[in-house]
């Protein structure tokens, strides 16, 4: 079952016929729960990762008539589809269970495989590159801004140190670069997590392609409809939370900073479905423990 599948279907409304997209297609889960969910439903599909449109194409083979899948991001999506005709929009962020478990993409410190990690095959720079030509400082800042990872500048500095003698060029070798600089000491969490998490997001762009990609996606929303978004990280959550928020009221600011008496007013032009954040319950959580991090946002564009 795709994570969060049940309130994916609630939040898009995905049982009643209509337009929809799912912009992360992965293995094609999500986007065969919705085809299922009425006879009547449309939805195209993309993904960055021709490994994943390849599985996404052949899962849902059945529903020939009623799907198009596309390469490509989901600020994409633009490209392809009308603006205003979508009735929902699906948006499930990170790396997926696939990924994870095919070595060869080196997004897996638990399997040793080469220092990839890029959804995308065809662009240039992997991990790889990252850790053996960016200098301390930038690493650092990397593994605290996108990791949260506290012993940020101590890895960066035995990194710097180790590539010294030799690049590091599997995912393992930089795994135990780190536990070694900062050991477990009994820790269940493996001391490289949040370093990887923060390399995978650095390599695929990922938060730049959200902050650029939701407005993109929303203008393909009718009045009426949804965005629904899963996010597994803090950074992730922060950008749709400020983004809804920037939605919702009445009122644009130029600049970043909220001054009242620099507001312009306008109708709000989205409204929060659910308040707070869904995530799995723990009957989900036993069968696929991945979804613990997860978390559904809703957003429903207001008519004119």
């Amino acid at each position: 079952m795709p994570v969060l599948g049940d309130a994916v279907l609630e939040g898009l409304r995905a049982h009643e016929a209509g337009r929809f997209a799912d912009g992360t297609l992965g293995g094609g889960g999500h986007a065969e729960l919705i085809l299922k969910a009425s006879a009547g439903n449309w939805l195209g599909g993309s993904d960055r990762d021709g490994a994943a449109v390849e599985a996404a194409s052949s899962r849902l083979a059945p529903y020939a008539d009623r799907v198009e899948i596309r390469r490509g991001k989901f600020s994409d999506l633009l490209k392809w589809i009308e603006a205003g005709t979508l009735d929902g929009i699906l948006l499930d962020l990170g790396v997926s269970s696939p990924q994870l478990d095919e070595k060869e993409r080196g997004f897996s410190l638990q399997q040793e495989g080469p220092l990839d990690m890029r959804m995308d095959k065809t662009q240039m720079e992997t991990a790889a590159d990252w850790v053996n030509t960016r200098p301390e400082s930038e690493l650092a800042d990397l593994f605290w801004r996108d990791g949260g990872e506290r012993q940020s500048r101590k890895i960066a500095k035995a990194i710097i140190y180790s590539r010294k003698d030799s690049e590091i060029k599997t995912t393992t070798q930089l795994a135990a670069l780190v536990e070694k600089a900062c050991p477990r000491f009994g820790r269940k969490v493996h001391p490289a997590t949040r370093v990887f998490q923060a390399l995978r997001i650095a390599v695929n762009d990922e938060l730049n392609e959200l902050r650029e990609g939701l407005p993109k996606v929303c203008s393909l929303i009718k009045p009426g409809g949804r965005l629904a978004v899963i996010t597994f990280h803090s950074g992730e959550d922060r950008i749709v939370k400020k983004f809804g928020r920037e939605e919702a009221r009445d009122y644009d600011v130029p600049g970043e900073e909220d001054v009242p008496d620099m507001r312009v007013p306008r109708p709000a032009r989205m409204r929060w479905v659910n308040r707070k954040a869904i995530r799995a319950s723990e009957c989900e959580l036993e069968a696929n423990p991945r979804a613990r991090s997860a978390q559904l946002r809703v957003l429903e564009m207001i008519g004119e």
